[in-house]
C-alpha cells in the first residue's frame, strides 16, 4: 500500500515538474494576451470569472493542485490534452500540455485580470477565457457561480449519477455537467455544451 501511495505521489510531482519545465520552453515561442474575464455562454447567458477564495474556504487545504486528462469532441473532431490546475489565495492557474508533452498554454487569473500565454500554434481561435470559465462551472460552488452569472442559472438536477448540474436559461438547458463521484475534485466529469456541439470528459490523474 505504501509503495502505491509513494508511486502516486511521485507521479503527481513529476507532472508538476514537467509542466514547469515546459512552460519555460513555451515562453520562447508564445504570445502573451490579456483576456476578457466575462464570457458569453449563449445568446443571453454570460459568466464572469470569480476568485478561488470561496473554493479554498470550503477546503481543508490552503491550496489545491489537480492533474487532469481532458478529452474534447466536436462533431467528428477529437482532441486530448493534459492540464494542471493550481489554486491558491492569490490566483487560479491552468497549464495545458499536448499528450506528447508540448507546452500549449498557461492561464493565470488573479481575481481581476486573466493572462494567457499560449503557443503560436494555437492561433487566435483559442479562447482561453472559455476554458477557464468551464473549469469554474465544474468546480466552484453553485451559489458562487450564480452570483457571477447573468441571463442563466446553474442548478443541481436529479439524475442516475452521484451529482449532476445544468446551466439553464429561458430556452432550456445550455450545459450539462455530470460527475461519477459526489466530490467534484475526485470525479470523472463529463460536460455537454449542446449549443456548440461540444463534449468534454475530464479525468483526474492520481
Amino acid at each position: 500500500m505504501w509503495l502505491n501511495l509513494l508511486g502516486r505521489s511521485a507521479k503527481k510531482i513529476l507532472l508538476r515538474v514537467v509542466a514547469l519545465l515546459l512552460l519555460s520552453l513555451l515562453s520562447a515561442c508564445s504570445q502573451q494576451i490579456e483576456r476578457q474575464t466575462c464570457v458569453p455562454l449563449a445568446s443571453e447567458a454570460q459568466y464572469c470569472l470569480s476568485s478561488a477564495s470561496a473554493v479554498l474556504a470550503m477546503s481543508s487545504q490552503q491550496d489545491i493542485s489537480l492533474s487532469q486528462m481532458v478529452s474534447f469532441t466536436h462533431g467528428q473532431e477529437n482532441h486530448e490534452l493534459l492540464t494542471q490546475l493550481e489554486l491558491n489565495s492569490q490566483r487560479m492557474t491552468l497549464v495545458g500540455l499536448a499528450p506528447l508533452g508540448q507546452a500549449l498554454f498557461t492561464l493565470v487569473y488573479d481575481g481581476q485580470t486573466l493572462q494567457s500565454q499560449q503557443s503560436l500554434l494555437l492561433g487566435e481561435q483559442f479562447k482561453a477565457e472559455y476554458l477557464m470559465a468551464i473549469m469554474q462551472l465544474i468546480y466552484w460552488p453553485t451559489e458562487q457561480i450564480n452570483q457571477h452569472l447573468t441571463g442563466g442559472e446553474l442548478v443541481t438536477i436529479a439524475c442516475d449519477m452521484p451529482l449532476c448540474k445544468q446551466l439553464i436559461d429561458a430556452s432550456g438547458a445550455l450545459i450539462t455537467i455530470t460527475y461519477n463521484d459526489i466530490d467534484p475534485w475526485s470525479a470523472q466529469v463529463n460536460v455537454d455544451i449542446d449549443v456548440a456541439d461540444i463534449h468534454m470528459q475530464i479525468n483526474p490523474i492520481d
